[in-house]
């Protein structure tokens, strides 16, 4: 029987950079596919009672920083806690991700994203800037240019809304979310739960 991993996740979020890769490890150990699924968190955190870490009060916007820190150490992972480009618009990074999931398939999509998080967090370049990208589609040996024009059609763009629209009928309200078998997986803390939910 097949194993699927529906993955909805902010190409921004530090969270979702956090547990990309250990998100990998799991689904290849239990030979499961992952369904990338980037949605628009501004869309979502008004109705589910998200809020921008910019408009979050100064204590929990401290907290945030510590428990970066803590599971940069914990994960053993390159990370810029308050990098240079944060916020960024993340809308074209989300659609290139869509994209090259709907015309590359899951492995190159998983390199793109992985390419894309690092850019912001270890890198600190801005991810919201079409050339960086450009530069990191080019990065992963890909045709940079047709990704590009893929991920600007309306068709990746109603994929995208379609996504978006998608993760709120399911209750997601933060970034990453996993679902296995109907079941809801909020944050890369969480991703011990999945593997052995997995497992079963």
């Amino acid at each position: 029987m097949s194993k699927t991993i529906d993955y909805y996740f902010s190409s921004m979020s530090p969270w979702s950079y956090l547990g990309h890769d250990r998100l990998a490890v799991i689904a290849k150990k239990h030979r499961a596919r992952i369904d990338l699924k980037p949605v628009d968190y501004a869309q979502i955190f008004p109705v589910t009672g998200g809020v921008p870490v910019a408009k979050r009060a100064p204590p929990r916007q401290a907290y945030r920083l510590v428990e970066l820190e803590r599971w940069r150490k914990h994960n053993r992972v390159q990370l810029t806690v308050e990098p240079k480009y944060f916020p960024y618009d993340v809308s074209i990074a989300s659609l290139l991700v869509v994209a090259a999931n709907a015309d590359l398939g899951e492995t190159l999509a998983m390199l793109i994203a992985s390419a894309i998080f690092k850019g912001c967090w270890v890198e600190e370049r801005d991810m919201g800037d079409p050339e960086e990208l450009y530069e990191i589609i080019k990065s992963q040996g890909l045709d940079a240019a047709e990704l590009v024009a893929s991920a600007s059609s309306d068709e990746t763009r109603a994929r995208y809304q379609a996504l978006t629209d998608e993760a709120l009928e399911r209750g997601v309200f933060g970034a990453p979310t996993y679902f296995y078998n109907g079941e809801m997986f909020w944050g890369q803390d969480r991703l011990d739960f999945l593997d052995r939910a997995l497992a079963d």
